[in-house]
């Protein structure tokens, strides 16, 4: 006969230790998940300019028409996202403009589906990394700041032009008379200030009343 082996340690150390095993495996895969996604070219390379599905000229639209960025980015004032344009917003102008273009032909099928145009986000920050679009750009942030010179690219596509990474966001937290600008000239591209930008950068953080944090829960939440 078998004789039983004797347990040395009471049922809920067993179950504890097993809990335990089960945070620590769950902790290394996250642990590698955040690695990964924070190193992926959507979310720190420059030059990084995915083909979209539509070819798209912000040269066209905002540098030649002067084309408002608010008018596509409807969010960027009111919230988190800056939001990417509904179909219906490009069908404002191309139901008539150039309504038969085979290029635009993606776009009157989303028009006419339903649809939404699969566009691929370029500024893509990981989840782990929270970002105000509205809590920036009406505090002064304009849009060149991060997104370069948007009005001077082309039909081949939307380039990151900042590594977006967190060294890059503390650099102006820390400093941000470097990069601030009256809250009504944020859309302008070629907008220079009237003194220097320090000085006009110092004045806007008195009269905007900015109080910029580094502290790691202001991106963490």
């Amino acid at each position: 006969m078998r004789k039983k082996s004797r347990q040395l340690f009471a049922p809920w150390v067993d179950a504890l230790a097993r809990i335990f095993g089960v945070l620590v495996v769950g902790g290394l895969v996250y642990a590698v998940v955040l690695i990964l996604t924070a190193t992926a070219p959507e979310t720190q390379a420059t030059g990084y300019q995915p083909e979209q599905p539509v070819p798209y000229s912000h040269a066209l639209h905002v540098g030649e028409l002067g084309l408002d960025c608010r008018y596509c980015h409807t969010g960027v004032e009111t919230g988190a996202k800056a939001t990417l344009p509904s179909t219906e917003i490009c069908m404002n102008c191309h139901s008539s403009i150039k309504a038969d273009s085979e290029l635009l032909a993606p776009v009157r099928e989303s028009f006419e589906t339903g649809m939404p145009i699969e566009w691929v986000r370029v500024h893509d920050l990981p989840d782990f990394a929270y970002f105000d679009h509205s809590a920036h750009v009406m505090r002064g942030i304009g849009c060149v700041s991060c997104h370069g010179r948007i009005d001077q690219m082309g039909p081949e596509g939307v380039t990151q032009v900042e590594p977006l990474n967190m060294g890059w966001c503390l650099d102006c937290h820390r400093a941000p008379e470097e990069h601030l600008r009256p809250i009504d000239t944020v859309t302008l591209m070629d907008w220079l200030p009237e003194d220097d930008q320090v000085s006009t950068g110092l004045r806007l953080i008195e009269e905007y009343q900015i109080k910029t944090s580094t502290d790691c829960s202001t991106c963490h939440r």
